[in-house]
């Protein structure tokens, strides 16, 4: 959450003459309401039933760049789907630069707490092994600009031979 991967992706995309897909935005326009909506009448729970069937579909897809939610990693069948189907990056960032970028995101269900700090780094405890389990290639966003992380993220996708 936080990390750039809307925003990187989109740039990879176009850098390659790809689509570019970001599975919440895809949530949202078919169901027709904000990700904080489903969240506040379904539960993390419903959200992420929608998030796996999502990823499935679009996962099947070829030839597409897809960002997902944050927390899409916590669901086995998401990881297995996507080391399957494609290449995966994880772009991380430390827990201060998460805050610095979400803090002031009200669209963000899971930092609505008193504490989004210490939120962001229990997720991240949670969700960086998983991370770290399913990537091809990681790669830090600190505070290069977007076209220095897309510039490098190329050149490792070139060494996997894409």
């Amino acid at each position: 959450m936080g990390s750039g991967k809307s925003t990187v992706g989109r740039q990879l995309a176009k850098a390659l003459g790809r689509d570019f897909y970001d599975s919440d935005k895809e949530i949202e326009k078919r169901t027709g309401v904000s990700i904080s909506w489903i969240f506040e009448m379904e539960g993390e729970a419903g959200f992420r039933l929608r998030e796996k069937k999502v990823i499935d579909e679009l996962t099947e897809l070829k030839n597409i760049v897809l960002a997902t939610g944050g927390g899409a990693v916590l669901a086995e069948e998401n990881r297995r789907l996507l080391r399957s189907r494609g290449h995966v990056v994880y772009l991380s960032a430390s827990v201060d630069q998460l805050y610095r970028r979400t803090v002031k995101d009200k669209s963000r269900p899971l930092l609505q707490t008193d504490n989004p700090k210490q939120q962001i780094t229990d997720l991240l405890a949670k969700r960086d092994p998983l991370y770290r389990d399913v990537a091809d290639i990681e790669l830090r966003t600190g505070d290069q600009s977007i076209q220095h992380v897309v510039s490098d993220l190329i050149k490792e996708l070139e060494s996997l031979g894409q």
